[in-house]
Formats: structure tokens, C-alpha cells, sequence
């Protein structure tokens, strides 16, 4: 691919949840053993800029949830020489409480978000409990704070963000779920955040439980694979499995960030 600069993309580990299989596909799992959930969020690094993929949440909302915060997302950019107060683009697949708080982070940042995902997490369907169970009222808020700033871009449907750095709209876990594709040394990454919570939900068409539409997210599978150079340059958003099938940056961060813009080792 000529004309595109190669960007890399860091996995990093913030927190984590013990979970049983069944919670994770719809229909359950017939074994039902431990399967755990780990929350990340993404750096996309290119020689003059980086990105951030997705904000985490704080060790507040970790108690508030019952999830384990293990660091705060900043700490793990630090590790990779990346200063959060001078980030400018921060890209939000979705607004789920776990993809969206740490509201003190950033504060410098434009936020990309897809139309139909600010339209459903203020609109009529956060009547339904269920459905705004995993928003949290905050983090809505403070979005429509930003944006009375000026500090958010919508984006309806696919769009260039950069040379290289695309969003692609595929609804399914949420109204406005995009993805993110991002061209590396190694052909097309696609971070497919919620689209595919585990490598399990895409490769043996088992959709996670939670979900607005259940075509659109099956049909979301799909299309991470189609804009990927191959099935295994796709990213599922939780999967602990990405800590293993990709190296460290370091041994250092071994377990804490996996690089994925180079070829998986496992």
C-alpha cells in the first residue's frame, strides 16, 4: 500500500472481570467454566501524532461496577512515553460506561463519535433499564459538555479520520458502535472494540449477550473480517487471549500491553 504512513497500536490493560463462559454468548455455553473479561483501550502511534482508541473507566466506577481496576489507563500510556494531556483525537467506538469514562483525561481532546450512538444514548431507548444499564449517566453528560465546547466530531457512517485511520460504522452492541481500521508494517488492523467482545463471538458466530440488534452485530463480525487484511489482523475488544497472541513492547510490560501492529506469536 503506497502513500499510507504505518502507524503502530498498543493494547493496554486497565482493569479486569471474572466471568463465566455462559455470561458471554448468547444461548450460554454448555461447560460454563471461568472466562474472564479484560477492558482495555488502544493507542494508534504514527511518527507526528497518536490516537487514542476508547477512555476506560476509573477506579471509582470499577467499585461502583465491581470490576478490578488494576491501573489507570494514563499509567499504561506512560509506559509507552505517550502524555494524555496532549492528546488531540480521541475516537469512541461506543459510549458504554467501560469505553467512555476517565473523564479527567484528555481534557486537550477531540472525541469522534457516530451520530446514531450520541442519538441513542440520549434518547428515547435509555427509557428501557436494561438497555442503559452499561451507559452511565456521567459520562453522557459530560460528552454533551464537550460538544457544547466544541470538542466533538460526529461521523455518520465510515469515514477517514487520517491517512491510514478510518472509523466504519456497524451498530449490532450498541446503535452507533464503530470500529476503527488502521493501516500498519503488516496490512490492515481493525479494532473491533464491542462488534466482538472475544475472538469466540466472531469465529464461532456465538453473539454476546449484550446487544441492540442482533443481525447487525453478526453482520458486524463480517465486516471486521472484510476490512481486515486477514481474520487474525482483527481485535476483538475484551478478549484476555490478545495479551497472549501478541508481544509486548518490552518484557516490562508483559501482561499490561500487547503491540499489534507486528504478527501475533500465538
Amino acid at each position: 500500500m503506497t502513500g499510507l504512513q504505518a502507524y503502530e497500536i498498543y493494547a493496554i490493560k486497565y482493569g479486569d472481570h471474572q466471568r463465566l463462559a455462559g455470561e458471554n454468548f448468547i444461548g450460554g455455553d454448555p461447560h460454563n467454566g471461568p472466562m474472564p473479561i479484560d477492558y482495555f483501550i488502544w493507542a494508534i502511534r504514527g511518527p507526528d501524532k497518536t490516537w487514542i482508541v476508547d477512555t476506560g473507566f476509573d477506579a471509582a466506577m470499577g467499585r461502583q461496577r465491581q470490576r478490578n481496576v488494576i491501573r489507570c489507563p494514563s499509567e499504561g500510556l506512560k509506559a509507552l512515553d505517550i502524555d494524555a494531556d496532549k492528546i488531540e483525537d480521541v475516537i469512541i467506538t461506543h459510549m458504554h460506561y467501560d469505553h467512555c469514562g476517565s473523564h479527567r483525561l484528555f481534557e486537550r481532546a477531540r472525541y469522534h463519535v457516530q451520530d446514531k450512538e450520541m442519538f441513542f444514548s440520549t434518547g428515547r431507548c435509555m427509557c428501557h433499564a436494561p438497555i442503559r444499564h452499561a451507559y452511565d449517566v456521567e459520562d453522557v453528560v459530560k460528552m454533551v459538555r464537550r460538544l457544547y465546547d466544541g470538542r466533538v466530531a460526529f461521523h455518520d457512517g465510515d469515514e477517514e479520520l487520517a491517512p491510514g485511520i478510518s472509523v466504519h460504522f456497524v451498530g449490532g452492541h450498541t446503535m452507533g458502535l464503530q470500529m476503527v481500521r488502521v493501516w500498519t508494517k503488516r496490512g490492515w488492523v481493525v479494532l473491533a472494540s464491542d462488534a466482538s467482545h472475544y475472538y469466540a463471538n466472531m469465529e464461532q458466530v456465538r453473539p454476546f449477550p449484550i446487544v441492540y440488534n442482533v443481525a447487525d452485530m453478526l453482520a458486524g463480525h463480517q465486516r471486521a473480517y472484510a476490512l481486515a487484511s486477514s481474520r487474525s489482523h482483527v481485535i476483538p475488544g475484551h478478549d484476555p487471549l490478545v495479551l497472549k497472541r501478541y508481544p509486548a513492547p518490552n518484557r516490562a510490560l508483559d501482561g499490561i500491553v500487547a503491540r499489534l501492529d507486528v504478527e501475533p506469536v500465538g
